[in-house]
């Protein structure tokens, strides 16, 4: 089949036809051949200086580049929705399908990490912390050990070592009472809304150790090995009480941190943990996915998108019910470009072309290597890139490409490729 997508990797030269309908004479990637009269303009033996002949500016070859990539037979059979905008002249470079509504996939995450960014600020921090309730008596807890989950997705046995340290160096060497999990912080879902059922789906607990859900079992292992004698102690879920609970410890890990992987690795539970760090902002006890959904919306109005036009249903884009347009994802993006607050927090965490991440694999020994920082998506059916690029003539931009009704992924992946590498081409 033919593919325009293999056309452009080898020269990216704009159809003759395209540059002569618009008036202009075709331009290479290679100064051999930077300026070339249209066909049948002039005369073959005439003596006309090639410095009279138009040459196209950079904006205008980028979108007749994009324009014959949209051409392929791959559009056939599948949607794709595109904006592209020019961060430093604060305009739009190129859109097409804009406003279409589409699955966004991981590009969701984006929305998510740039809420988060936004109302819990860059040093934010995941908590878990453990207390105690009772008396201690010859080295013997009469009470209750209680595990307060902040939904850290990065508590690993390191953590829970420390909590076992913590209570030994409070002299406790038995525990006769209960441990009791505290996970009070979300509500009791533990899949996102409009999940399906058969996808390796992560539990959507404020307690996880090693992103199990088994923390109270994994404690009293803990103490076990540690020498605490833990004879009928038992596992139970409740809530800190309102007094009298000794604080004995506290493990947390920062926003940087968490970001890292679910931006780098797409990682959906450390999406969705950031997700109802922005929905417990609210105030809210216990947190719930429409609490997140309303800081959002918020955030949607504030940079002049109408919210209920959209989708929105998790903070990893595993939802079916999410729907977003690659205007509102452009348009998100090019809020976080200018909170510098949030743009050196974001930037950092996005995969990049040919270097690392989701994009570790592609783009590479191109002219958008290591030019790309963006978010992947995929989910079936759907394929979605959306990030910042610095273009070829150094104008930073950021942009959005979301197909749609691609059967094969890797179609939609060749595709956003082939359009990045045309605009850091020359």
């Amino acid at each position: 089949m033919k593919n325009t997508f293999y056309l452009l990797l080898l020269s990216i030269i704009v159809p003759a036809a395209l540059l002569t309908q618009h008036g202009y004479a075709q331009v290479d990637s290679t100064d051999a051949m930077a300026e070339t009269p249209l066909a049948g303009s002039v005369d073959a033996t005439a003596d006309t200086p090639l410095a009279s002949q138009p040459t196209i500016p950079a904006e205008q070859l980028w979108t007749l580049r994009l324009d014959s990539l949209l051409t392929d037979t791959l559009f056939e059979t599948s949607q794709v929705g595109i904006t592209v905008w020019d961060l430093t002249a604060d305009s739009l470079l190129y859109s097409r399908n804009a406003r279409q509504l589409m699955r966004p996939a991981s590009t969701m995450k984006l929305l998510t990490a740039i809420t988060a960014l936004d109302c819990l600020g860059p040093v934010y921090r995941y908590t878990t912390s453990l207390y105690y309730k009772g008396t201690i008596s010859q080295g013997r807890l009469q009470g209750d050990i209680i595990c307060v989950g902040g939904m850290d997705p990065l508590f690993e046995r390191k953590d829970m070592l420390a909590f076992v340290n913590a209570l030994k160096q409070k002299g406790i060497t038995a525990v006769r009472g209960r441990i009791i999990v505290d996970t009070s912080m979300k509500d009791n879902n533990k899949w996102g809304e409009g999940w399906c059922w058969d996808d390796d789906n992560p539990t959507l607990s404020p307690l996880l150790i090693n992103r199990r859900n088994n923390f109270g079992d994994q404690l009293l292992r803990e103490l076990r090995t540690a020498g605490v004698s833990v004879s009928g102690t038992r596992v139970v879920p409740g809530q800190l009480p309102a007094t009298d609970a000794v604080h004995v410890c506290t493990r947390s890990h920062g926003i940087d941190e968490v970001l890292q992987q679910v931006m780098k690795e797409s990682d959906n539970l450390f999406a969705e943990s950031t997700y109802y760090q922005i929905a417990a902002s609210t105030g809210h006890h216990p947190a719930s996915a429409r609490d997140a959904r309303q800081v959002e919306l918020s955030l949607f109005s504030r940079i002049g998108l109408e919210g209920f036009r959209y989708g929105l249903a998790d903070g990893s884009g595993l939802s079916l019910y999410n729907y977003l347009t690659a205007e509102a994802e452009t348009m998100l993006l090019r809020f976080a470009f200018h909170q510098k607050r949030i743009y050196n927090a974001l930037l950092p965490t996005l995969p990049v072309s040919g270097v690392d991440g989701t994009l570790r694999a592609r783009m590479k020994e191109t002219p958008a290597e290591g030019q790309v920082q963006a978010k992947t998506g995929t989910v079936t059916g759907i394929s979605s890139l959306a990030g910042y690029l610095t273009a070829s003539n150094g104008h930073r931009l950021c942009f959005c490409i979301i197909n749609q009704g691609v059967k094969r992924a890797s179609d939609g992946r060749r595709f956003q490729d082939s359009v990045c590498i045309a605009l850091c081409t020359p």
